[in-house]
């Protein structure tokens, strides 16, 4: 069902059914998208990546840093390579310095900061593994963006020693400009939405529907498969307990109980795989789309002014030659908007539909393979009670 839910939100952008030359085995077909999706690393001149988290406790606080290895030939590096900690608040503060300087680009989503308490332990191995590759996957699209991994403060993040000095700056100007926008067009409604972002808005509302629909049952069947692996955890063992009463039907009991067991561990690594690969997938797309989202709420903000200007200019008695300089500038801001907001949309599409195609082949891969060791089990007890049976 979930299968055919996600392949909905991708063939409309560029995924096609597979077609009757489709290889036969989901790993060879897996193997063949990631291989057609792979960036050439030989064009790349930034790497990085997020790796050994480490547990600090202290006498306030008890919190995780991961090391951020830098490897790059950009002149803008001093050094070929770097290796610093951050924590999660580091990390926010990038995105919100990202968000402040490049306020006309789609700045990618952190994983949630907070978690339920009881629910999640924060500290677990598997909780860390999980926000450490979600850092890890913010970092690298950073990265493969052709005008964010030139940011200052994505510099600064990858080489200072010091990270704090440079957290307690002021707010920087493009900030301060935003806050006069918002005030020059609080009072001022925008006429329309040009068709084609009003279409961007529209698509981003039913995906994070959809998406967020998915994830809701997707929570729903692993929490049924963990109650359904408790039982099976308990019903195996009552099969060998059983066998010790019997003569003849000993051994197939026994057998029946491995087998049961056997279904138990491949059931637990399907679990696994699915909360630890499926689940961060659709979450970091729901917060993605909530990201461009608040970049057509801001594109938005810059028509509203410059529509405002137009109409001051409009209201004038005197008549004037030239369109003022502030509105041209203006108008020169929306334009940059509306290029940025395209091109990063498109990127956007192509990175969601080589991600889907991914988690998509990943997870009917992961179910074939469960079935097949649960056919596997079941079928190796078959000749043990067809023996019993000929002995009779």
């Amino acid at each position: 069902m979930i299968l055919f839910f996600l392949q909905d939100l991708i063939l409309p952008n560029g995924g096609t059914p597979a077609g009757p030359a489709s290889p036969a085995s989901s790993s060879s077909l897996l193997n063949r998208l990631q291989l057609d999706d792979d960036i050439d690393g030989e064009t790349r001149d930034l790497f990085v990546t997020v790796d050994d988290p480490k547990k600090h406790v202290c006498t306030m606080e008890t919190y995780i840093t991961y090391r951020i290895t830098t490897k790059s030939t950009r002149v803008e590096f001093d050094l070929p390579e770097y290796s610093v900690r951050r924590r999660y608040q580091d990390f926010d503060w990038l995105r919100n310095k990202l968000e402040e300087s490049q306020p006309t680009h789609l700045i990618p989503p952190l994983p949630e900061k907070f978690v339920v308490k009881g629910v999640v332990d924060r500290f677990s191995e598997e909780f860390v593994e999980t926000r450490r590759k979600a850092l890890d996957k913010f970092l690298k699209r950073i990265t493969d963006h052709p005008v964010l991994s030139f940011n200052e403060h994505f510099n600064v993040f990858l080489t200072a020693k010091d990270l704090n000095a440079h957290k307690k700056q002021g707010m920087a100007l493009l900030t301060r400009v935003g806050e006069s926008v918002k005030h020059v067009t609080g009072g001022y409604k925008l006429r329309s939405r040009p068709l084609e972002f009003a279409a961007i808005g529209e698509y981003l509302d039913t995906f994070a529907l959809k998406l967020g629909t998915i994830d809701r049952i997707a929570q729903r069947i692993i929490k049924e498969e963990i109650e359904y692996l408790v039982e099976l955890r308990e019903y195996g063992p009552v099969y060998s307990t059983w066998s010790a009463l019997e003569g003849e039907l000993a051994e197939p009991l026994e057998g029946v109980s491995a087998c049961i067991g056997n279904c138990s561990t491949a059931l637990e690594e399907l679990t696994e795989d699915m909360t630890e690969d499926f689940l961060p997938v659709l979450r970091e797309y729901i917060l993605y789309s909530d990201s461009m989202k608040s970049v057509l709420k801001k594109r938005d903000q810059v028509q509203a002014e410059y529509e405002a200007k137009l109409e001051a200019v409009a209201l004038r008695k005197e008549e004037r030659p030239k369109v003022p300089a502030d509105v041209e500038k203006c108008q020169d801001r929306m334009e940059c908007f509306n290029a940025d907001l395209k091109a990063d949309m498109e990127r956007w599409q192509n990175s969601k539909r080589q991600d889907f195609r991914q988690l998509l082949m990943g997870m009917a891969d992961k179910n074939i393979q469960y079935y097949e060791k649960c056919l596997m089990a079941w079928e190796s007890i078959i000749p043990l009670l067809q023996e019993k049976q000929e002995a009779k």
